[in-house]
């Protein structure tokens, strides 16, 4: 199975065990809550269930349910298929979200993982956040090196979206390390949320922003809502 593929089954995972639901809601739900399903199809979604089903994570039970009981216009009735975690799937899912490896840290596996912070251990969360800081910091030193190599060939255009993209990395850099802070209990976490104008261009958009991180100084991950 592809990456992917695996981050696809715990957004499902992680979603089912708040309650049970039908496809169409959970596409809606990823689409609008993780950044990494934004278009995700449901000709992705319904082979991701059917192969949860099939090796017994999750259950999908058929209901019977009239126009005036769902959010899409329908005639008459209509047979939908509501899907429920198993004790197997809560058994793999807990396994799942105990792990700190380095997939963990890419892209779309931190956004979910981060999703799910509410049911990881404060360690594994630690381990998480401190590997996807250690992967964003080489990033952003390789773009400076980069940058500072090309940046003379470039056009200004293209430089100027070289340098939008340095400062999203610097920026999530930012955000990692007052999470950890907050994390650590440190002195940082009064200044979770918040970012200095003075430092990068307000039009930036940050992984906090786009995970709805709390911009209060009282907040922490660990009570940030649920996906």
């Amino acid at each position: 199975m592809s990456a992917r593929g695996q981050v696809l089954e715990l957004a499902i995972l992680g979603r089912l065990r708040e309650a049970p639901m039908h496809g169409y809601e959970l596409r809606k739900h990823l689409n609008a809550t993780l950044g990494a399903f934004r278009t995700l199809s449901y000709g992705s979604l319904y082979p991701a269930l059917r192969s949860l089903t099939e090796r017994g994570l999750i259950s999908a039970a058929e209901t019977t349910e009239t126009a005036a009981t769902v959010t899409r216009p329908l005639t008459g009735r209509r047979a939908r298929i509501v899907y429920e975690l198993t004790d197997a799937g809560r058994t793999h899912l807990e396994g799942s979200l105990s792990s700190a490896g380095p997939g963990a840290w890419e892209d779309d596996a931190f956004d979910v993982r981060f999703t799910l912070f509410g049911s990881t251990d404060a360690t594994t969360r630690l381990r998480i956040l401190e590997g996807r800081r250690a992967r964003m910091v080489e990033r952003r030193e390789a773009m400076r090196q980069s940058f500072g190599r090309t940046s003379r060939r470039m056009d200004s255009y293209t430089a100027e979206l070289a340098r939008h993209g340095l400062e999203q990395v610097e920026r999530e850099v930012q955000w990692l390390e007052r999470v950890i802070d907050t994390e650590r209990g440190t002195r940082g976490a009064l200044d979770y949320g918040r970012i200095n104008p003075a430092q990068t261009p307000a039009s930036t958009t940050t992984r906090a922003d786009a995970l709805g991180a709390p911009a209060s100084s009282d907040a922490s991950p660990t009570n940030k809502e649920q996906a």
